[in-house]
């Protein structure tokens, strides 16, 4: 399996850089594995209610995006007087101690040492650089923290959106999730983003039950993936939470005979990795599981997502569920069709056949 595998030509005019409002008008499109064909119907996430009913269970990624980029200045003493830098961060992931790691522009600017002022509330020390970044130890911590970097940040938008408008108030609301709980995420988990609490209230209405799990998305989701032979890619490390009370629940729909359709790749992996042993189990810690086409999934019945990336392990993933040539048949019907792509972008409803969803293969973790 080939990097070069994956590869499709997109029309930059079809990259969202602003979602629809409601949100539950977004375009969906349902792909359903039938046999060695398939079926290709579109419709609208304000839809689902009629594709799902009881006996299924959607589970829900609760983790909350905060307003990671950063803009502050850096004064130095030197002979001549003093020497103001503007400085950009990026909150990558939180490390221990209450340190953070981040992107810096200009990184070659800063020395150890030195402190950033980003508001009147919010300042932090560079501890460490190395490989390209900077550890960052803020002056305030906890409830506090949270409040002088609702204040100074924007959200940290994926590059492919940042590279055609910088980010505004807008994004404050739009880049979040209805049932977002959890702080810790630096990239909002898309696929959620088209829910609001009318749509959910009417699912529930249906008999479509809800599991919260918690993955905080890591700006290492928009890396490009640099080996030609997948078998050598390494992934990036998230943290998550499956609680016990999201285990049993999950083993209880499978163990009726329910669908477990995760909302996004991120609740997906999520799942898979606490569902390692063929029982899903409470999980808390990293995962980097990375998964490609022969994979043999555990837990997983459906996936609802967004439309991925050319050579992105998302859509190595999703090639995964419902089979490369399939996938790629179903790109080109919403190229043709005009779908919106990525993160502000439309969704997909993913329904592989039981055969496709058992196949032994690989994957890793």
């Amino acid at each position: 399996m080939k990097l070069s595998d994956f590869d499709f030509d997109l029309p930059e005019g079809l990259i969202a850089t602003r979602p629809v409002r409601p949100r539950p008008a977004a375009r969906l499109l349902i792909v359903e594995a039938e046999g060695e064909g398939e079926a290709l119907r579109d419709l609208h996430v304000r839809d689902l209610p009629d594709l799902l009913g009881p006996g299924d269970r959607l589970v829900l990624n609760d983790t909350r995006v905060i307003p990671a980029r950063l803009a502050g200045t850096r004064e130095r003493m030197t002979g001549q007087g003093t020497s103001v830098a503007r400085i950009e961060a990026t909150l990558l992931e939180p490390r221990p101690g209450g340190r953070w790691a981040a992107l810096v522009k200009p990184l070659r600017k800063l020395k150890e040492g030195e402190s950033i002022r980003f508001s009147d509330r919010l300042e932090a020390r560079v501890e460490r650089i190395a490989e390209g970044q900077a550890e960052l130890s803020f002056d305030l911590t906890g409830p506090a923290f949270d409040a002088a970097l609702a204040e100074a940040g924007q959200m940290p938008l994926p590059p492919y959106i940042a590279a055609l408008r910088a980010p505004d108030a807008r994004d404050a609301e739009d880049y979040q999730t209805v049932f977002a709980r959890r702080s810790g995420a630096v990239a909002a988990p898309t696929a959620s983003l088209h829910f609001d609490e009318a749509l959910l209230a009417r699912l529930a209405a249906k008999g479509v039950a809800f599991t919260h799990v918690t993955l905080h998305v890591g700006a290492g989701t928009f890396l490009p993936v640099k080996v030609e032979d997948l078998t050598t890619h390494r992934m990036h490390a998230e943290w998550g939470e499956v609680s016990e009370e999201a285990a049993a629940a999950i083993n209880a729909t499978r163990a009726a005979g329910g669908r477990v359709i995760p909302v996004g790749t991120t609740a997906l992996r999520l799942i898979e990795t606490a569902g390692a042993s063929g029982e899903v189990r409470p999980w808390r810690g990293p995962t980097d599981i990375f998964i490609y086409p022969g994979y043999r999934f555990r837990v997983t019945d459906g996936l609802m997502t967004n439309f991925h990336l050319p050579k992105s392990t998302l859509l190595m993933l999703v090639s995964a569920l419902m089979g490369k040539e399939r996938m790629a048949r179903a790109y080109a019907h919403a190229i043709a069709q005009g779908y919106r792509f990525f993160s502000y972008g439309d969704a997909s409803l993913l329904l592989p056949g039981r055969r496709e969803r058992l196949a032994e293969g690989r994957g890793r973790t």
